[in-house]
């Protein structure tokens, strides 16, 4: 299994697709770095040369790509922020509700959750309404 910049890439998938397991590489980000390696996509993983997997990690880094933990890092950073100025963006993010102007009363539930279920409880100690 091949590893890239501490990432281990599937060995039977294209170079083009794998380099996408790499959190912060994309479809396009993916090939421009190959382009910038001079390695052909539809190469397997576990076909790559040391030599071609070092010219990778340079395209990678020489490229000024943000990737795994320091983008996970940046954008916990920008929630904070938002959260911190009390913007409409922080408090949806904090409550947990949609961020982009979603309707709430209906849907919604991946953000929100499973339903929870409102009823009423009955006190056994109140008064019935027979006498």
């Amino acid at each position: 299994m091949a590893r890239i910049i501490g990432v281990e890439v599937p060995p039977n998938k294209r170079i083009d697709i794998a380099l996408r397991y790499i959190y912060g590489i994309g479809p396009v980000n993916s090939k421009e770095i190959l382009e910038r390696a001079n390695i052909d996509p539809a190469i397997r993983a576990k076909d790559l040369t040391e030599q071609q997997l070092a010219q990778i990690v340079h395209a990678i880094q020489e490229g000024k790509y943000i990737i795994e933990g320091d983008l996970r890092r940046e954008i916990g950073m920008d929630l904070k922020r938002l959260q911190g100025i009390k913007c409409y963006r922080g408090i949806r993010h904090l409550r947990g509700l949609p961020v982009r102007g979603q309707r709430t009363q209906t849907n919604a539930r991946t953000r929100k959750g499973p339903r929870k279920t409102v009823g009423v409880q009955r006190n056994p100690n109140a008064k019935t309404g027979i006498h």
